[in-house]
């Protein structure tokens, strides 16, 4: 076992010595490996920009060769658009036809999806793959080792990449597959969201003048990389003196799907009653502040539509773990020197982006990108790792890691074996599970789960839909005798993932509250339980997961949707929790069901 570093990563790699018989064409099948797993990665980043950060995965299948190696022309490829979509795998072995018969899988990340009917290990098994090469392992702990036990049991071959390094160029595809998901990584090692510090500052170190002023100190090319980091990240944080000076919107603007959200934290909620981001029509904005600040200006608020959140003590590692526990991946940093200094002494800043202009402006007063950190020598100064530069316009950004990504190797022995060992060891038993995201342990019952429904519109007809949050956010527009209404329903029924069926429902009911069905808050609960019912019916797995859940409280563990979740400290009404309750005790024969297959909403809650 040795240890590699590189790229802000140490990893354990197994160096397996070369066989006296080993031949040129065995190092030309390694070359080959790691060309088609870093392609495997830069396919898993096309999603990026298009949609919430998610799990990032790439598949690439070469045709069997003649030559021995066991790999040759690519003839399917395929990535992850989103949560709840078709899988890289699938899309690749749809691509590639009758090519996969003997054929090689390259996947960037071990599969995360072993619930679904169409997974991406059957996908592979069924399309007659012998063998499948990934780059590193699932790093969420229930999801790792299982997609590479099922391949085997099935026959397959299957190498990891990342635990054989063999050379530079297995080093470099290791790289790739590690930073096209270091936002997964960081939060399943660090238990906080990736976090990335931008700014750009002239060639004397300042981000704006004396007065203030910093509009433009980078160029429109730079711009642009901004609006595409953004669009990469669940969210993009500033403090209040950002909003008062700059007045941002905080935009993406890159012609994609997805816009983060914005989030302000201020400690006094001094902040001005005119500003860009208190306008929600397009993209949610957040405030963060101190328990009791300005109540009357948290009111005018919340009137906007603007959430405001309420901390004990305002400081950045309590608000990422709020966000953590809210399911954000990646969050953008775009604040002044002073809660920059706050975040990087908090340790939640994980890379750092650093646009450098041509310009000099001078200034004893000026700000500068990071205050005061307490340090007083040069050997104190924060070394950034992987250090990148790149021409960007007539600027230059410099970017590098804070912090390395941890070790994710598997503990032996892993959980499985130990339960192997001892039967009575169950980890995951609890008289409380939560769910939330789809890759979660128990993410099948979120309703962004790939798991299409076949439900009867208002004619009596059976129409599918993706998932079950595509059917309920379509339900609210159902019968509304108006044609943005009745094209809005339909831009959700064609939606690419749930998270963008959610974002034209959510939108659409904010923006235009007249096209809502009238009746729509009096039937809501049953629209979700009559989906619900039909996703747990009609896939047994699903039915045996959440069976397997007899006797425990089932929480969707939402931190700010109090209604459908639980809430960050219990708080919330779980109606959600509760109608998968309802249904498991009707699977069990615990409690009738109704004539018709429904209960009316008073009668689910009331029970």
């Amino acid at each position: 076992m040795a240890l590699v570093s590189f790229g802000g990563f140490t990893v354990p790699t197994l160096r397996i010595p070369s066989a006296a018989s080993s031949s040129s064409n065995s190092s030309s099948c390694q070359a080959i490996d790691s060309v088609y797993i870093k392609r495997a990665a830069e396919l898993a980043d096309k999603s990026a920009g298009f949609t919430a950060p998610h799990p990032n995965f790439g598949c690439v299948i070469a045709a069997a060769a003649n030559d021995g190696c066991g790999s040759g022309l690519v003839v399917g490829e395929g990535y992850l658009y989103a949560e709840g979509t078709k899988a890289a795998e699938l899309q690749a072995v749809e691509a590639a036809g009758d090519c996969c018969k003997g054929a090689t899988a390259y996947l960037n990340m071990e599969p995360g999806d072993c619930y679904s009917d169409r997974t991406a290990v059957s996908a592979l098994v069924n399309a007659g793959i012998t063998r499948v090469v990934i780059g590193i392992r699932h790093p969420l702990k229930h999801l790792r080792g299982r997609a590479i036990r099922a391949l085997r049991n099935e026959g397959l071959q299957v190498d990891v990449l990342g635990e054989k390094i063999n050379n530079k160029a297995d080093e470099q595809a290791l790289k790739s597959c590690l930073l096209v998901n270091a936002p997964l990584l960081y939060r399943a090692a660090n238990h906080v969201p990736f976090s990335v510090l931008k700014y750009a500052m002239t060639l004397d170190g300042k981000i704006a003048a004396n007065s203030g002023h910093a509009a433009w100190i980078s160029s429109k090319w730079s711009r642009s990389r901004v609006f595409e980091l953004r669009g990469r990240s669940d969210a993009v944080i500033v403090g209040g003196n950002t909003v008062r000076r700059d007045n941002p919107r905080l935009t993406a603007r890159h012609g994609g799907g997805h816009w983060p959200r914005r989030i302000v934290l201020s400690q006094t909620l001094d902040l001005p009653e005119e500003a860009h981001l208190w306008n929600v029509n397009e993209v949610p904005t957040i405030v963060a502040t101190q328990r009791g600040a300005r109540r009357s200006f948290q009111k005018f608020l919340a009137s906007k539509g603007v959430e405001v959140l309420e901390f004990d003590i305002l400081n950045p590692r309590d608000v990422m773990d709020y966000f953590y526990d809210r399911g954000y991946l990646s969050i953008l940093w775009e604040c002044g020197g002073t809660l920059a200094a706050s975040a990087i002494a908090s340790g939640v800043i994980h890379k750092v982006h650093a646009f450098v202009a041509p310009k000099i402006i001078g200034g004893r007063n000026a700000p500068t990108p990071v205050g005061e950190l307490g340090m007083v020598e040069m050997s104190q100064a924060m070394t950034l790792i992987d250090v990148c530069y790149e021409q960007v316009g007539p600027d230059m950004l410099i970017s590098g890691f804070l912090q390395p990504v941890p070790d994710l190797t598997p503990i032996i022995p892993s959980v499985e074996e130990t339960c192997a060992v001892d039967p009575n060891v169950s980890p995951y038993e609890s008289n409380i599970i939560f769910f939330y995201k789809t890759w979660d342990r128990y993410g099948a019952f979120s309703n962004f789960s790939p798991h299409p429904v076949q439900m009867l519109d208002e004619n009596g007809d059976y129409t599918t839909w993706s998932s079950v949050e595509h059917y309920y956010q379509a339900q609210k527009f159902v019968g509304v005798d108006d044609p943005v209404a009745r094209n809005c329903l339909d831009d959700i029924k064609h939606a690419r993932s749930p998270e963008e069926a959610a974002r034209i429902g959510r939108r659409m009911q904010r923006q235009r509250p007249d096209l809502v069905r009238s009746d729509w808050e009096s039937v809501k609960i049953d629209v979700m339980y009559k989906a619900l019912k039909c996703k747990f019916s009609i896939y047994p797995h699903l039915n045996s997961m959440l069976l397997s859940t007899a006797g425990s409280v089932l929480v969707e563990a939402s931190p700010h949707d109090l209604f459908w979740g639980g809430g960050r400290d219990g708080e919330g009404l779980n109606y959600l929790g509760r109608l998968l309750m309802q249904l498991r005790s009707e699977f069990l024969g615990d409690f009738p069901t109704s004539k018709d297959e429904s209960i009316a909403a008073n009668e689910v809650i009331t029970s």
